[in-house]
Order: C-alpha cells, then structure tokens, then sequence
C-alpha cells in the first residue's frame, strides 16, 4: 500500500523568488490592484481599503524591514526542504491551484489528477502582463522560464483516480501536455518542485484544485472530504511506496489576515475538523483561496503530529496588503 509519511504545507508566493530589498516591487502592484478581498467576500481598491481601515500596518510595511522576513521566509523554505529530504518520500503528491496555466475557462474542473508520465511546465512568456517587472531568472524559481519537464507518477495517479471515484469524488484526470506553449503546469507545481524536491529526483503527483475561479470552487468541507478520500485510496493501493503530500501556495493574501492564518493552521495542528469545514466561501477568495490547498491536506494527514510551523506575517503597505507566509510540516 502507498502510505502518507510526510506533510508539508508552504507558500509559493513571488516574494519568495525575489531577494528581500525586491519585495517593494510587490508593495507598488498591491496599490494599483482592484481586486483586493476582504475576509466578507467584498473586493476593494486600495484607496478604498485605506477608507475603510486607514494605515494601521505603517511600522510593519518598512521597507527596510523586508530583507530580514526575506531571510526568515528562506530559512524555513530550508527547514521544510531539509524534513522532505530525510524522509526520502517515493513520490510527492501536491495538491495546488491553477491559474489559467494548465487549464482556462474553457475547461475549468473542479478537482483533476495528473496521470501523465511527465509533468511539463509552461514557459512564461515576457513581459507578463500584471508582474511587469519579472524577468527569466524570477520565472525560474517555478521552473516557468522553459517548458521543462518532470517525471510523473502514473501508476500510483491510476490507483488514486480510482480510490477517489470509488468514494464519491467525481475527478477530472489528464495525462499529457500536448501543446505546452498554449497550456502546461504552473507555480504551483514548479515552485515545489524547483525549490524542495529537485535534488530528490523523485516522481511527481499532481492534484490540481479549481480555487481561484467561480463558480464550481470547492467548499472547505468538501476540500477535508477530498483529503481524507486521498489518504484512504493510496493505502488502498497495492503499490509499496512512500508519500510525501504538500500544499502549495497560501496563505492569506493579497490582505494578510494574521489572526485567520493563525486559526487555519492551529486547526489543522489541532485536527479540529469542525473549524476547517465551517469555513465560508467569501473567506477563500483571489490568493486565500489556496488555504483550500491546506484543508485538503489536512484531511489526509491522518495521524501525523505537526512537527514544525513558522508563520510570517508580511505587510507590505500601510493598509495591511501583502501574505501569510506559511510553512509547516507533519511527519
């Protein structure tokens, strides 16, 4: 049987392919962004969230503070990494969100699995219409700088699309990138692979989840459902292999919401089911939306004790935008 041995959960954010004395570049796009989402589900300018909260984060948002949660963001990546080397997992299952990259409005589902022999990755191509500022080098932090190509795990993919059919879940699945200059694999994806797992050269297996685009995104006890329906197919799987499952991106953003990153992830240290269920839909919206990612994972650690967590708080204007970096890993 494939059995869960490790979890990871980590933030993919740009800020994190970007030294600390870069970060102000993603202070300057939070102030021209018109999609900023409250906790409510209402989606603000900046100038109207300055209405409505003033500059309460003026301390916080120094720039000259960045470098250092630069550094403290870099040291946890290494801690995480160092956990997924130890355990010399057979495959990395990760469970991500994507953004128009593998997938478009045209063919949106709400959860598939890559069953592919090779994970190809979309090439970004420049300059790119909202990070104006980005450049090859940013891309290759997720593997997004060439179409690059990773191994996939197609038998083990088999085994879990038919556990997840066979309780309930209704799964999408692919198993090629036929044309990777129109769609291929995201951040998500290459930013794990690129930043934790590519000296482990070990097999990848994709999850993907529609979080970002209504309206078919799942619920936060659907995504707990999902998980525990994860969990259960790989041990039901005759295939002898060790499992590493992490999720990719969150926290809250593109406001941090510290106080309700801090309750997500007590929640799952916790195995407090009925908090990451009750999570309403107007809370996981824009980036927080990959909090599902979590939750999802959450409902396949089974009894995994958490063993590390390290939660920054960045602001990056006075108005409080910016991400909950989170990192945390369950052995």
């Amino acid at each position: 049987m494939a059995c869960i041995t490790l979890g990871i959960g980590t933030s993919h954010s740009p800020i994190l392919n970007l030294p600390g004395d870069n970060w102000q570049r993603r202070a300057e796009d939070d102030l021209r962004s018109r999609a900023l989402y409250m906790l409510d589900g209402r989606k603000l300018t900046y100038d109207e969230l300055v209405s409505e909260r003033g500059t309460p984060y003026t301390e916080e948002s120094d720039p000259r503070d960045f470098p250092r949660l630069a550094g403290e963001a870099e040291a946890a990546l290494d801690r995480i990494e160092a956990y997924l080397h130890a355990a010399r997992p057979d495959v990395v299952l990760v469970i991500g969100d994507d953004q128009d990259e593998l997938f478009g409005y045209d063919n949106l589902p709400a959860i598939s699995v890559y069953r592919g022999e090779e994970i190809v990755m979309k090439e970004t191509e420049l300059p790119h219409p909202k990070l104006t500022w980005s450049d090859k080098a940013f891309w290759a932090g997720y593997a997004m700088d060439l179409p690059r190509r990773f191994p996939g795990a197609p038998k083990l993919a088999d085994d879990l699309i038919r556990g997840l059919i066979a309780r309930g879940v209704d799964v999408a699945t692919s198993n090629d990138v036929p044309d990777p200059r129109r769609r291929a694999f995201g951040h998500a994806y290459g930013f794990v692979y690129q930043r934790l797992v590519k000296n482990l050269q070990v097999p990848m297996l994709p999850v993907l989840l529609n979080t970002y685009f209504p309206p078919n995104n799942p619920t936060s006890a659907r995504c707990h459902y999902i998980g525990t329906c994860i969990a259960e197919a790989l041990a039901a799987s005759p295939i002898d292999a060790k499992v590493a499952i992490v999720a990719s991106g969150g926290l809250s953003h593109f406001l941090c919401e510290a106080a309700f990153d801090r309750k997500i992830i007590d929640a799952i240290k916790n195995r407090d089911k009925d908090t990451l269920t009750r999570i309403p839909q107007e809370s996981l919206c824009s980036g927080s939306s990959e909090i599902r990612n979590w939750i999802t994972m959450a409902g396949a650690l089974g009894e995994l004790d958490c063993v590390y967590d390290q939660y920054i708080p960045v602001h990056r204007t006075p108005a409080g935008t910016g991400i909950g970096l989170g990192f945390a890993v369950w052995q």
